[in-house]
């Protein structure tokens, strides 16, 4: 079984991610986290060193080599939806759920996250609540051609998060 949580940049798939996991007794990894462990540096370096089709490289790779593995959950990156080669790994791979958030609880959890301005590069150059706004807008279609499920998650605990896709997951054997 694979599972792969998508959505935008504080959506709280890492986070869900661990709690699924544990709840599934499955391992869980962020692609994030496995580009900048085989790059050896941030994708805020990647992006200012090589540009981002560089790290759209790297991630097409990463979830390619991680949609292949079996008992896994993927935390994988805000974009990785932005490649069909992606978005079709991932649901042939099993579920792909679509962690949904409003504009002003992205702002939110964006602002408050200490890691986000070191690792993460602005995609834009707006302020926070502009970028998060025109690049959902940008990308709904492809979240919503590459999910499976969606939760919207305004209101909810992570563990709340978790326990819904635990419920609405498909029976064991019906996927790859």
């Amino acid at each position: 079984m694979v599972i792969t949580l998508i959505g935008y940049r504080g959506s709280g798939k890492s986070s869900v991610a661990r709690l699924l996991a544990a709840k599934l007794n499955l391992t869980w990894i962020d692609s994030d986290d496995v580009i900048e462990e085989q790059a050896g540096r941030s994708i805020r370096e990647i992006f200012a060193e090589d540009g981002e089709a560089e790290f759209r490289r790297l991630e097409r790779a990463v979830i390619r080599d991680l949609t292949n593995c079996d008992s896994l959950v993927i935390a994988a990156g805000g974009g990785a939806i932005l490649a069909d080669e992606n978005r079709q790994a991932m649901k042939s791979a099993g579920a792909v759920v679509w962690l949904q958030a409003s504009v002003d609880n992205l702002v939110q959890r964006i602002q408050a996250d200490d890691s986000t301005a070191d690792r993460r590069p602005s995609l834009t150059g707006q302020s926070v609540a502009d970028e998060v706004e025109s690049v959902l807008r940008s990308r709904h279609d492809l979240y919503a051609d590459a999910a499976t499920m969606t939760i919207h998650t305004d209101g909810m605990t992570l563990n709340e998060v978790a326990d819904q896709i635990v419920q609405q997951l498909p029976p064991e054997g019906s996927g790859r």
